[in-house]
C-alpha cells in the first residue's frame, strides 16, 4: 500500500563500483587535487562516505551542482559549512554552465602554495591533474563537458553511465581525470536512500513510486509547505500524512479513476517528475543544522 511506513532498504553495489574504488586508490598518488561533485539539494546524502578516507591528505574542492533547483539560502549555508571544514567550494549549475568558468581559477587558488613551489623549481606551467569524483547521476559528466568546453565525457540522465576513467584536458596546464560514478555498499541511514531516490540518483524501478512520493510529500510539507500548497492548490494541515497530500493533489489535478478514486500512481509520477525538474520550486532537503 502507498501509505505503508516500511523502511526502504536499498542495496546497490555493482561490481563496476568495486573496481572503481580500486582504480581511485591506485590513481590518487598521481593527483594534485580531488574535486567532488555533490547535489546542492542533498549535499550530505550525495557524498560517498568512502571518499573522506580515500582522499585524505589531498587538497579538495567541493562542487555544489544543481544550484538552480536548490534553495539558494541553503546553498550559501552549505558552502560556508564546507569551507569551515577546509574545503574549497564552487557553486554551479552545470547544465547551463553557470559557475563552471571559475573552476580552473578555483583549482589554482586551492593549489597556490604547490604551484608557487613548482615555479621556484623552474617548473612553472607544470601540468596540474585533478580527479573528479561523484555518485551516479549527480551531473559529473555534464560538469566536465562545460569546464572543458567540449563534449568529451558521456552524459546521460540515468545512474552509472560513466564506466571507465577518462583524461580530459581543460587547458595547457590543467587536466581532469573523470571516474565512474561510485555509490557505497549500503545506506546505513534510510533517509539517505530516500534523498537519493527523490533526486533520481538511484533507479526508480528499485523502489515503490507511490511510497516514495508519499515520503517526499511529507518532507516538502514539513520544510516548504507554502510552495507545495501553491503548486497543487491544496490545503495542508498538521494531521495530513504524505498519502493524504498525494490524494489531495491528485484530486485537484483531476487524476481520477473508476469508482471516484484518485489515481495515486499517476500523481506520484507527476510529483517526482516536477520535483526533479524544478517545476515545484527550489528545494534543499537537508541542512547543516540537521546534523546537530
Amino acid at each position: 500500500m502507498a501509505e505503508n511506513k516500511q523502511e526502504m532498504n536499498i542495496q546497490w553495489y555493482p561490481g563496476h563500483m568495486t573496481k572503481t574504488r580500486r582504480m581511485i586508490q591506485c590513481q590518487l598518488k598521481n593527483m594534485d587535487a580531488v574535486c567532488e561533485i555533490l547535489d546542492a539539494r542533498i549535499p550530505l546524502s550525495s557524498r560517498n562516505p568512502d571518499v573522506e578516507e580515500l582522499t585524505a591528505g589531498k587538497p579538495r574542492l567541493i562542487v555544489l551542482n544543481r544550484i538552480d533547483v536548490a534553495d539558494s539560502d541553503a546553498t550559501r549555508r552549505w558552502a560556508a559549512w564546507f569551507r569551515g571544514r577546509g574545503f574549497a567550494v564552487l557553486e554551479v549549475n552545470a547544465k547551463e554552465g553557470q559557475g563552471t568558468a571559475r573552476f580552473a581559477a578555483a583549482v589554482r587558488e586551492l593549489l597556490a602554495d604547490k604551484l608557487a613551489a613548482y615555479a621556484e623549481k623552474g617548473q612553472a606551467g607544470r601540468m596540474v591533474r585533478v580527479m573528479i569524483l561523484g555518485i551516479p547521476n549527480v551531473g559529473k559528466s555534464t560538469f566536465i563537458n562545460k569546464v572543458a568546453k567540449r563534449k568529451t565525457a558521456k552524459a546521460e540522465d540515468r545512474p552509472g553511465v560513466t564506466r571507465t576513467q577518462q583524461w580530459v584536458p581543460v587547458d595547457r596546464s590543467l587536466e581532469l581525470m573523470d571516474t565512474p560514478g561510485m555509490l557505497w555498499p549500503r545506506f546505513d541511514d534510510p533517509q539517505v536512500g530516500l534523498h537519493l531516490a527523490f533526486t533520481g540518483a538511484v533507479r526508480d524501478e528499485i523502489l515503490d513510486t507511490e511510497t516514495l512520493a508519499c515520503r517526499l510529500m511529507e518532507l516538502l510539507a514539513q520544510r516548504y509547505p507554502q510552495a507545495l500548497a501553491e503548486r497543487y492548490k491544496i490545503e495542508i494541515t498538521p494531521e495530513d500524512t504524505g498519502y493524504d497530500l498525494l490524494i489531495k493533489a491528485g484530486r485537484r489535478r483531476g487524476f481520477m479513476i473508476r469508482g471516484g478514486e484518485v489515481d495515486t500512481e499517476r500523481m506520484a509520477k507527476i510529483l517526482l517528475d516536477e520535483f526533479r525538474g524544478g517545476k515545484l520550486g527550489r528545494f534543499t532537503l537537508e541542512l547543516p543544522e540537521d546534523m546537530a
